[in-house]
């Protein structure tokens, strides 16, 4: 599928000279402090200078790198050569079907399918294998095309599915489309079959939704959301299928900026749940799946800094939350009364072990849980007949049983187990070697059987690789932990060339999982390194708290902690080592660049949040005031915008020599501006003459860079030529 050729990409810029865009000095000022901000006009998409500009960054990086096109086709070959592009996933029961996506090659997205339980040929209770001695793409004669997004995507150069679900009883599906990557998505409904009514599907687009999605039990009630001039979900709606979206009803308006507005179902069916979260504060309110006229009831009220979710057993609400746990715990409280005063332990708080997360069925509860930067999965036997009983909430659970894990470094994970009384837990498992791979845990036998591994064509061995767990000291004392992959016969002399990647905020937690594509670096020597800075949250809810606000310092020094530690253990050689991160991920590389330049050869900051001082202090952009409980409030707090100054990349750029450097941006990035690495591109290059700074920009895509597999197969391939060409491997 070729999409329809953009005007915005069919203009060349001039080369071969880098783009100096014009210094329009903007004068900004804060606590009585002034920063003079040379390129602010950047911002204004609507300005036909900017988007020449970007055209011109794109020219110039183009010619920049106009020698590596070889390199970066033989890249691309060799990332698709190593991938099954006809594939399936594997299946997973709901209810009377098995749902499943399918790949095909040449095609690049998926499509969603699924087959009916009952059949003569199938076991019902064994997820269905592709037909044995079947071509290529070739399906089931009772297989149900859901939606093929291929088919949807065709005529737009940029393609993303967001709420994809299927009603309860089966026979409809919600599905809501963005084709420009800012986030905004077209909801509309299909008739499955089913439904009486398949192929007539209802003539209503429900235009501007966000993320989240919610079915009622009567099959035609849907709640959404809707995202104000911020982009942020604020509001919860109701609309009935069939009927025009002018008469849809609004529920539920959040009017505290800091709060998104979330909706799904607990996993039993019994409750839609409608859910407002702010980075550290939380309030959930239920409604009846099976009234789906009436009127949600609070759970319990939010209070500043406490965090909670929940799921629901037969009478009860698991509630897990951080009242009174910093690493979390899980309470159950009755279902029609949940007040705090009724709350009883089901999961104490551990100071060593965070819980991520939990998943409940009939007759099992299963914790998801973190020791030591390590992911991990616990089973708990609820001790009841799944056909009936109320659940043992009258006293904690016991220590349960760990889901093994052979390697460490290693993370395990739950699949999709959307069957409240099933006996098997569908779970996965990589490390840095070992590829993703799906299995069945039965519950009550505790036997595991293997579904699907994937697939690595060319020949891929786990044993001609070497994973291993070592820590980095911070100036401060931390312990901060690195996981390395690289290749059995790569010496570890400190000849290597390296590549460290960091991310370090919103306690998320980089784990080490397999990927071919990285093959491509390995094979040619490269020693590969994760960086589980503080901010992230690989070591409890402390490991974040000391990595944002006044402390987001932390990130910053633990990763050229990281990267020493690298060079002292002679994993990697000091003149070959390449840093990267995208998102705030490349505000702790554009971080990096001005605290310890020498340190890298070269670093790739992917949709930078390189200007957060200026970003954070302006209300009126895209999610500002949700991220203040994540840095900071610098417009109110002089201490908070006295440490953002402090490491604000765009801020903090100086003369003198920096590593060479990738940006990338992308026009309808709604999460961080574009403006932001075009901005700083300009300011590294006043301040280093002789560096090699680049910018590429996507101009019809997002934060997430260019859709369908395939593009995303040549972006990274355009990645990792630069990074091979910045330590002399480009031939």
């Amino acid at each position: 599928m070729d999409p329809t050729p953009s005007p915005l990409q069919a203009v060349p810029a001039p080369v071969p000279s880098a783009p100096r865009a014009e210094r329009r000095p903007t004068v900004l000022e804060t606590h009585g402090d002034r920063r003079v901000d040379d390129w602010f006009w950047l911002r204004d998409r609507d300005d036909p200078a900017v988007v020449e500009h970007l055209r011109a960054e794109n020219a110039w990086t183009d010619y920049a790198t106009a020698h590596l096109a070889p390199l970066r086709e033989e890249l691309f070959a060799e990332i698709r050569a190593r991938i099954v592009e006809t594939d399936l996933s594997v299946p997973v029961r709901k209810d009377r079907w098995w749902y499943y996506q399918r790949t095909v090659e040449g095609q690049a997205y998926a499509i969603h399918c699924r087959l009916p339980v009952e059949s003569p040929d199938r076991d019902p209770a064994t997820p269905p294998t592709a037909p044995e001695g079947s071509n290529p793409g070739e399906t089931w004669a009772d297989e149900e095309i859901l939606l093929d997004e291929n088919a949807l995507a065709e005529g737009h150069a940029y393609f993303d599915v967001a709420n994809l679900s299927v009603s309860p009883g089966g026979g409809r599906l919600a599905l809501a489309v963005d084709t420009t990557g800012d986030e905004r998505f077209t909801l509309r409904f299909r008739e499955l079959v089913g439904s009486g009514h398949a192929g007539e599907d209802p003539a209503e687009e429900i235009e501007g939704t966000s993320y989240g999605l919610a079915w009622a039990n009567d099959d035609r009630t849907v709640f959404y959301t809707r995202p104000d001039a911020a982009n942020r979900p604020h509001q919860l709606w109701r609309h009935r299928v069939g009927t025009p979206p002018a008469d849809d009803d609004l529920l539920f308006e959040e009017a505290d900026e800091r709060f998104h507005l979330g909706v799904g179902r607990t996993k039993d069916g019994v409750f839609v749940v409608l859910e407002l979260q702010s980075k550290v504060t939380s309030e959930a309110h239920i409604l009846a799946a099976d009234d789906p006229g009436g009127e949600f009831r609070l759970v319990e009220p939010r209070r500043q800094g406490v965090e909670y979710g929940l799921e629901h057993h037969r009478d009860h609400l698991l509630i897990m939350t951080n009242d009174g746990a910093e690493n979390f715990r899980l309470v159950a409280a009755p279902d029609t009364d949940p007040v705090r005063a009724r709350w009883r332990e089901v999961i104490p708080h551990r100071p060593d072990v965070r819980l991520d997360g939990v998943d409940i069925f009939a007759g099992h509860l299963v914790a998801y849980e973190r020791l030591e930067g390590v992911a991990r999965i616990r089973v708990h036997t609820l001790g009841i007949d799944p056909a009936g009983g109320a659940g043992p909430w009258g006293e904690p659970l016991g220590e349960g049983r760990l889901v093994p894990a052979p390697e460490l470094p290693s993370t395990s994970w739950g699949g999709p187990n959307p069957e409240f009384g099933s006996t098997v837990l569908r779970y996965e498992y990589s490390s840095l070697v070992t590829p993703r791979s799906v299995s069945d845990l039965d519950l009550v036998t505790g036997e595991t059987v293997l579904r699907k591994r994937q697939v690595v064509l060319g020949g891929y061995e786990p044993g001609d690789y070497v994973t291993e767990r070592v820590w980095a000291t911070a100036p401060d004392g931390t312990r901060v932990p690195i996981s390395i992959v690289r290749r059995a016969d790569t010496p570890r002399d400190g000849t290597a060339p390296g590549l460290l990647y960091g991310y370090g905020s919103y306690e998320a937690s980089m784990d080490p999982v397999f990927s071919s594509i990285r093959l491509s670096l390995l094979d040619r020597g490269f020693v590969y390194a994760i960086a589980h800075v503080r901010g992230g949250g690989e070591m409890g809810r402390r490991w974040y708290e000391e990595g944002k606000m006044l402390a987001k310092a932390n990130t910053f020094t633990d990763f050229v902690a990281c990267a020493a530690t690298l060079v002292e253990q002679r994993f990697v050689d000091p003149a070959q080592l390449v840093g990267r991160g995208g998102s705030a991920g490349g505000l702790l590389i554009g971080a990096v660049a001005n605290l310890a330049p020498d340190r890298f050869r070269a670093l790739v900051a992917e949709v930078p949040f390189v200007d957060c001082l200026t970003t954070i202090l302006d209300e009126t952009l895209p999610l500002t005031v949700i991220e203040w409980e994540e840095w900071g409030n610098p417009g109110a707090d002089p201490a908070i915008y006295e440490a953002m100054k402090a490491y604000t990349p765009y801020d903090g750029v100086r003369p003198g020599r920096y590593p060479d450097i990738l940006a990338t941006a992308g026009l309808e990035d709604p999460r961080v501006g574009f403006w932001e690495p075009a901005k700083w591109v300009q300011k590294l290059r006043r301040a280093d003459p002789e560096g090699r700074i680049l910018l590429k920009v996507e101009l019809e895509a997002g934060h997430a860079g260019p859709s369908g597999r395939y593009e995303a197969w040549k972006e990274e391939a355009f990645v990792l030529a630069f990074i091979l060409d910045e330590v002399g491997l480009a031939t």
